[in-house]
């Protein structure tokens, strides 16, 4: 597991008004590629990494970028790369994560079609259109970007897995290995063979294999010397999937299956090895088996015993782990924990963090500060800034004393055009508490009622949204066009606890729908909009909802836009039903009203959306519940995406900016917004 900590992190939320004045935003500025994004800074602290808009493109292919920061910094000026290398043919970078050595890993994606053959997400027989993700290795001042070493063939890989490892594998960094100069432990899973690890060096580009871990199976590597010091596998006894965890006993040195961290699957608890403490051989575990929200308890393998109080614990939100020091002076000691509130925030312990971060946040008051990475004496420190109106930007804390620019999400966008953003809790009709984000519109004051509400249910439904900056557009683009945004966090949204999540088991388009609807009463009950004047658009889950909002009785929604959302709930839950471990986590949830079996109830017009490279959500969804309801529904519309995939990060600028304005063309016209 690597700790070093690259918080995304999420702006504090705004309240309050904007001047008058705020212009509709161009689709162009949400969809071209970002200035910046994906920063990182080295281990050494002698280098940044991140991904740029490849300046000769016009925004409309990224680069990889590195930041020479190993003499002077002029600190009167923003930093500039000192190299940028484009992306190469069909392959775009998407991601960056600098290490050490002057080394740094990039990830790309491209798009293929061809057989998948059986790995991963897509048809097992015949061609699929989908997009593949790669990992390379970048040397010094990223002049060379190179395939990383094939150390899987050390342990007799068949043809079969690398050529499922090629298609769908995934590789990540275990652990930086923080005392070791040159050496870190790399992780390689395919969906066919597990995950292999492997000690890299960086200086010879060699590899030595570590040991293997099946489907079931993950490890928590040592950051001292890539050691396992904990294990989880998944195992079928007894008519259950249960999850077991195997610790070290610091009597005997040995594993051993630690029977009070034992769960079964279905429960859903989270139980999680968090870190090992210095010292004692006790280890943080990250658990919400005690209360409604996780906490760290302090668990002892010797005895098979918890602390009898959470070690850290947060009165209103998850907990979701520790953040541990890799500078020499301190190593692993703990420097602070983090927590999901309205935003993912580190709530640091350690007096110098402690006093960074109040010195930053008294910088740039009103806004969220995340300190991203830094090295040993804290003479460098990467920090990111943003808000639910501010793009994310990064900056170089320069000496503790100065403070220099790096880049900026979308330095375009001007701020003023941009709405605030509110955390609220509006009450569900059976009296649950339900969280929610608003985004207000551009320039709206108290008493303000707003042209339009559109209501934004995110996807998952096992996710959650943040009150950060949404680089999608989806609220901030039309904020920008006087409307008023609602994100609800529906019952089955996972990160608010569990009586929340547990609660949408098999209440999707029901009680989980009801939430939205609520949603949307309340911002009429509070003066925000007329009842008449509300639209939902949700992608993936989020498009179930506004499929669902289409067929159900007495909708509160003038129409529905659907992205790449589910329309069968039976096939859906069929898909999940195929692999025996998503069937018991969580296909058993996937039931309540299908849409596909109510298209006779369509009631409103609903554009349905949906990428032609899509394999998390076939395509077939959005098409065959729009050839079931566009007799009824005339004014209804069918778009398919061209070389769109699922996941909105990654589409290509003209999908982001195709997306905008086609929901724009559909509100201002057949919905009448």
């Amino acid at each position: 597991m690597m700790r070093r900590f690259i918080l995304a992190g999420s702006a504090v939320l705004l309240s309050g008004a904007l001047g008058a004045g705020a212009d509709p935003i161009p689709a162009e500025q949400f969809s071209k590629s970002p200035a910046v994004s994906s920063v990182s800074m080295s281990l050494e602290g002698d280098m940044l990494v991140g991904v740029v808009a490849d300046p000769t493109k016009d925004g409309n292919a990224r680069a990889a970028a590195y930041w020479d920061l190993s003499g002077d910094i002029d600190t009167s000026k923003p930093l500039l790369p000192s190299n940028i290398t484009p992306s190469s043919g069909k392959t775009l970078f998407y991601g960056a994560t600098a290490l050490k050595d002057k080394k740094s890993l990039w990830f790309t994606v491209q798009p293929y079609i061809g057989a998948l053959y059986g790995c991963g997400e897509g048809r097992d027989t015949g061609a699929t259109k989908k997009y593949l993700e790669k990992a390379y290795m970048g040397n010094e001042r990223i002049t060379k970007i190179d395939d990383l070493p094939d150390g899987r063939a050390e342990i007799g890989a068949n043809k079969d897995t690398l050529r499922c490892f090629e298609l769908v594998g995934e590789t990540s960094i275990e652990s930086l290995l923080p005392l070791d100069p040159t050496k870190v432990v790399i992780a390689r899973a395919s969906t066919k063979s597990g995950t292999s690890y492997f000690e890299h060096d960086l200086s010879t580009s060699r590899e030595k294999f570590l040991f293997k871990a099946s489907n079931t199976e993950s490890a928590l590597i040592d950051d001292r010397d890539g050691s396992q010091i904990a294990r989880t596998k998944l195992e079928y006894e007894d008519g259950a999937w249960r999850q077991y965890i195997s610790l070290i006993d610091p009597k005997t040195g040995e594993f051993g299956i630690e029977a009070p961290l034992t769960t079964e699957i279905a429960n859903r608890y989270t139980m999680s090895v968090n870190g090992r403490q210095n010292g004692t051989g006790k280890y943080f575990i990250v658990t919400d088996k005690f209360s409604d929200k996780s906490a760290v308890y302090l668990y002892d393998p010797s005895t098979d015993s918890f602390s009898d109080q959470p070690l850290v614990a947060h009165p209103e939100y998850d907990v979701t782990g520790l953040v541990f020091s890799h500078r020499p002076q301190d190593f692993e000691e703990i420097l602070g924990f983090r927590y999901n509130g309205p935003v993912s925030a580190v709530y640091w312990v350690d007096p110098d963090f402690r006093s960074i971060q109040s010195g930053l946040e008294s910088a740039f008051p009103d806004k969220y500060v995340a300190i991203v990475d830094y090295n040993n004496d804290l003479s460098r420190v990467l920090f990111q800034v943003q808000a639910a109106d501010m793009p994310p930007a990064w900056f170089l804390l320069v000496d503790k004393t100065k403070v220099v620019a790096v880049g900026s999400l979308r330095p375009w966008i001007d701020t003023k055009d941009l709405g605030k953003g509110e955390f609220v809790h509006y009450p569900a009709r059976d009296g649950m508490s339900i969280p929610g984000f608003v985004t207000f519109p551009a320039g709206w004051k108290e008493g303000d009622k707003a042209k339009g509400a559109i209501i934004v249910p995110h996807g998952g439904p096992w996710a959650r949204d943040s009150g950060g900056w949404d680089d999608s557009g989806w609220t901030q683009y039309f904020a920008s066009r006087g409307y008023i945004i609602l994100q609800p966090q529906y019952r089955g949204s996972e990160g608010w606890g569990r009586e929340l999540w547990l609660a949408g088991d098999g209440e999707w388009g029901q009680k989980m729908q009801d939430d939205k609807d609520d949603g949307a009463a309340w911002l009429v009950s509070q003066g925000y909009v007329d009842a008449d004047k509300i639209a939902i658009h949700g992608y993936s889950y989020g498009g179930f909802a506004a499929i669902a909002a289409s067929v159900r009785p007495n909708s509160p929604y003038r129409c529905a836009i659907a992205g790449a959302g589910v329309g069968n709930l039976a096939k859906l839950g069929n898909e999940w039903g195929d692999n025996r471990i998503q069937r018991i986590v969580q296909g058993n949830t996937v039931k309540g009203m299908d849409p596909q079996q109510n298209t006779d109830k369509v009631n409103i017009p609903i554009m349905l959306y949906h990428g032609d490279y899509d394999v998390r959500v076939p395509i077939f969804h959005s098409r065959d519940f729009y050839n079931a309801i566009k007799k009824k529904e005339p004014e209804s519309e069918f778009l398919v995406m061209e070389k769109m995939g699922h996941q909105s990060a990654k589409w290509p600028p003209e999908n982001k900016k195709k997306v905008l304005e086609e929901i724009e063309r559909f509100l201002t016209t057949t919905c009448g917004m």
